[in-house]
């Protein structure tokens, strides 16, 4: 099996030229326990004058960031970006990324890989769990035609577009908390969650 690797950031902007300011990666490789990778990245590395304020408020920047946050940690507790952006492409090389939308998360790292030199090397095939839990939920016969029609029904309306990956997750029975939610690693937790839910992994 190849080597996958859950993945999301939390940015400063959902424009092209976005900085990531967290990094979380959960990476799985065939006969043992799953390694858990987070980063916070510097504020100098991250031109917060560029930021658009509601990205950051989603991700509770101001909140969370331990250069920002009260009380927090400061500058002991983040990185200079081109040093995670090293240890992201060394953690993800030849791997399969997996993530909610990944490829948001894939261009941004990349990008930043590229802006520092270093040449990213993830596989070219981006895996999306919300494509793979709306397959799943649109084939499965758990979720197949009940008496009234009714169920069938419901799978279609929650399965067409636009997706709303809450209620996706939810349908499988993954759930994740406000806390966990829009953070690096509690995002690629959830992700990799609905990818076991789906692939009866575990």
């Amino acid at each position: 099996m190849t080597r996958i690797v859950f993945l999301d950031t939390e940015t400063t902007s959902l424009r092209w030229d976005r900085r990531a300011w967290e990094v979380g990666l959960i990476v799985r490789d065939p006969g043992r326990d799953d390694q858990e990778h987070h980063w916070f990245i510097d504020v100098r590395d991250l031109d917060l004058g560029n930021a658009d304020l509601m990205s950051l408020k989603i991700g509770r920047f101001y909140e969370r960031h331990p250069e920002y946050k009260p009380n927090g940690g400061g500058k002991s507790y983040t990185r200079a970006e081109a040093d995670v952006m090293a240890d992201v492409e060394f953690v993800t090389r030849g791997a399969h990324l997996v993530g909610a939308v990944p490829n948001f998360d894939a261009d941004v790292l990349a990008a930043r890989m590229r802006e520092n030199g270093i040449c990213p090397s993830w596989h070219y095939h981006l895996i999306d769990v919300e494509n793979l839990a709306v397959g799943y939920l649109g084939g499965s016969p758990a979720f197949g035609q009940s008496p009234s029609g009714g169920k069938r029904q419901e799978i279609r309306d929650l399965i067409a577009p636009p997706w709303k990956s809450d209620d996706l997750s939810a349908a499988l029975g993954v759930t994740v908390s406000e806390e966990d939610r829009h953070t690096a690693l509690g995002d690629a937790r959830w992700a990799m969650r609905i990818y076991d839910a789906v692939t009866g992994h575990g």
